[in-house]
């Protein structure tokens, strides 16, 4: 009996362990559950949806990372530009001083296809010896290409290009042109540039067309030219005034131009769309195209003045050299945006511009662009058909068609 009392105890005492074990386990996972609540990421972030509605789902998107300053490109100065004085176009200040260079240029047919209309910013064309008219390219804000075939100086073309103190480049001339650049080719009316002197470094015989009619340049050499003889770039005076294309409901629609040299006819016609008057030579039913760039010649502006042509008196009358009364006054018809008008023409001296006018008497403002000048002596005929008016278009009144006769 006295051993029996330990033995009793024993199961009691395990009891109480296993009890006090179970409750510590118990506590154990209640505090663990309540610890995960307060870190991010535990119960309690799972239990809220992502968003800015609670600081915990706030902190894991901030960062103590530096972050990168986006670079930024600065805009570019734009180039300021100003117009051209020979077309209007609006062109930098450097293109805008570029020295003006005409080039006399063959019209006979063995001359034919030419190079560097399109380039030129005016385009003049008048009888010459023989009676095959003859061309002479005024490049100033573009330079061409290829430019010929270069032919003989004339003296009136020289008083043309003096207009401007060009560089008056040619291959040859006659005794008077030649005589004329002798004394006033230093810059004085303009700067000589003859072919035959300067053959072989800025003009060149090509081997695809027969001479005399294969003397070509280009305008990389033009320039060159010209900075070796000392014609500088510099300010130009504007001789006419340009205004923009008019609206395309103020263009009428057809319209043609024809002057008639004894050697051939010219035609443009007017189109509407682009404002243009394509160019057609010698009766041909395709238009005119300029080989150096391949496109159609269609000038913006067409101008023809009339002026009285004689035989130049020189000793060589077999030449058929002529003369023109350029200096002084005389009827013109100028054709613009689809549009013709009567005006005169004038030239107080030699040097003097060619001043335009129109029927109300004063200065005629042309289309921002290129401009042929169609000279012809006074016997010469001419047609100009004027196209019609959309009928919502009372603005503009061409008139009516007229086929003139000198």
């Amino acid at each position: 009996m006295a051993q029996s009392a330990p033995t009793r105890k024993l199961p009691l005492r395990r009891g109480l362990i296993t009890l006090i074990a179970v409750a510590i386990a118990a506590l154990a996972i209640v505090v663990s559950a309540r610890l995960g609540t307060l870190t991010p990421g535990g119960a309690a972030a799972a239990s809220h949806p992502p968003g800015p509605s609670t600081a915990e789902s706030l902190e894991p998107a901030m960062s103590l990372a530096p972050t990168a300053t986006p670079l930024v490109s600065p805009s570019p100065t734009p180039i300021p530009l100003v117009p051209a004085p020979l077309t209007g176009r609006l062109v930098t200040k450097a293109e805008a001083q570029r020295h003006p260079i005409a080039v006399m240029v063959d019209d006979s047919i063995d001359a034919r296809p030419q190079a560097g209309f399109n380039a030129a910013s005016v385009v003049w064309q008048a009888p010459a010896e023989g009676g095959v008219p003859r061309y002479m390219l005024i490049f100033q804000d573009q330079i061409p290409t290829s430019v010929g075939p270069i032919r003989s100086a004339c003296q009136y073309y020289i008083e043309w290009a003096s207009e401007l103190k060009a560089m008056y480049v040619h291959h040859g001339g006659s005794p008077q042109a030649k005589e004329t650049l002798a004394a006033k080719g230093n810059g004085t009316w303009v700067y000589n540039a003859d072919g035959f002197r300067w053959e072989g470094r800025y003009v060149f015989r090509v081997k695809d067309r027969f001479p005399p009619h294969n003397v070509m340049t280009d305008g990389g050499h033009l320039r060159k030219l010209a900075t070796k003889i000392g014609a500088d770039d510099g300010p130009i005076k504007p001789m006419w005034s340009f205004a923009p294309d008019a609206p395309l409901e103020d263009r009428p629609t057809g319209g043609s131009i024809k002057v008639i040299y004894p050697y051939e006819p010219i035609e443009y016609r007017y189109d509407r769309l682009t404002n243009t008057y394509i160019r057609y030579v010698n009766g041909s039913k395709k238009p005119q195209v300029d080989i150096a760039d391949g496109k159609v010649v269609a000038p913006k502006n067409v101008v023809i003045l009339r002026m009285f042509f004689g035989p130049l008196t020189d000793a060589h009358p077999e030449k058929k050299r002529l003369e023109a009364a350029d200096v002084g006054h005389g009827q013109a018809w100028i054709a613009t945006n689809g549009v013709t008008v009567k005006g005169t023409w004038r030239k107080a001296s030699p040097t003097a511009p060619t001043l335009l006018f129109g029927p109300d008497g004063e200065p005629i403002t042309l289309t921002v662009g290129q401009t042929f000048v169609q000279v012809l002596a006074l016997g010469y005929d001419y047609s100009i058909k004027n196209g019609s008016l959309p009928a919502a278009s009372p603005s503009v009144n061409p008139g009516a068609s007229a086929s003139l006769a000198p």
